[in-house]
């Protein structure tokens, strides 16, 4: 599909699972050299054994986004198995649920130290070989939550979703000049272990919210992924994509009853 991404190195945080999984096996797929980074090494060595069963080249190594030393070892782990660094998909997040009364101090550091700091982290640890490169491509998973709507439970998610586009913004006016871009993926609703585990009343009800009457896929997400990655996209920087089916264009529930 997109030609440019044949033999690219890209490294994908949190793919163990979900969205993460999903684009570093689309990725892969792509002719793409991929670099599986997850908490546990053995998740992360499922991902890349998938997409080497599958005829890709893949690599794992078990890294925690909050930790800057883990992140400066990712890097390390691209360049002395691939050579360089020439894609970054900054998927790792968290998001657990907790009204403001019963939500600790910790659990709102958590979900800012994984969403937020961790994208900073992983940014930082690979723009030095981009600019050596004169190009790279950096693409944040951030949410419709936060940025664009709210779902109570989630104030720590949101916070840190919309701050990941803050930092996109004056990241990509920092790196422009190196030939990098930087931009963000907005998924809605999407079928992951992660939304199942919600409860089918949950998922019923966001189907019900969506225009298009289901849930987004994993690959729905990796596509558009796949193109800010692409040489096609290479004047696209700083720009935010939501793939949410339609579901933020509704003004209530009643304009989808209507």
């Amino acid at each position: 599909m997109w030609s440019s991404l044949s033999g690219r190195t890209v490294i994908v945080t949190g793919s163990s699972r979900g969205i993460g999984r999903g684009i570093a096996l689309r990725f892969g797929a792509e002719g793409c050299q991929v670099l599986a980074v997850s908490r546990q090494r053995d998740d992360a060595e499922k991902v890349a054994a998938e997409i080497t069963a599958a005829g890709g080249i893949a690599k794992a190594i078990a890294a925690d986004v909050t930790r800057r030393e883990d992140m400066q070892a990712m890097a390390q782990a691209a360049r002395d198995a691939f050579g360089r660094i020439d894609i970054l998909c900054a998927n790792a997040g968290i998001f657990p649920a907790a009204t403001l009364d019963t939500m600790t101090e910790s659990d709102f550091d958590a979900v800012i130290d994984t969403n937020l700091k961790g994208t900073f982290l992983a940014v930082s640890a690979c723009i030095a070989d981009m600019k050596r490169q004169r190009s790279g491509r950096i693409i944040l998973t951030s949410s419709i939550t936060g940025p664009v709507t709210g779902f109570p439970g989630w104030s720590h998610y949101g916070a840190s979703k919309a701050g990941q586009l803050g930092f996109m913004r004056t990241a990509a006016i920092e790196l422009a000049p190196h030939g990098i871009t930087v931009n963000a993926v907005l998924p809605g609703n999407i079928a992951t272990e992660g939304l199942a585990g919600l409860g089918s009343d949950y998922v019923r009800k966001m189907e019900a919210s969506v225009p298009m009457g289901r849930l987004g896929s994993v690959a729905d997400i990796a596509h558009a992924a796949l193109f800010f990655a692409s040489d096609e996209a290479a004047y696209v920087t700083g720009q935010s994509l939501v793939v949410d089916g339609g579901q933020i264009l509704p003004e209530s529930l009643a304009a989808l009853e209507s």
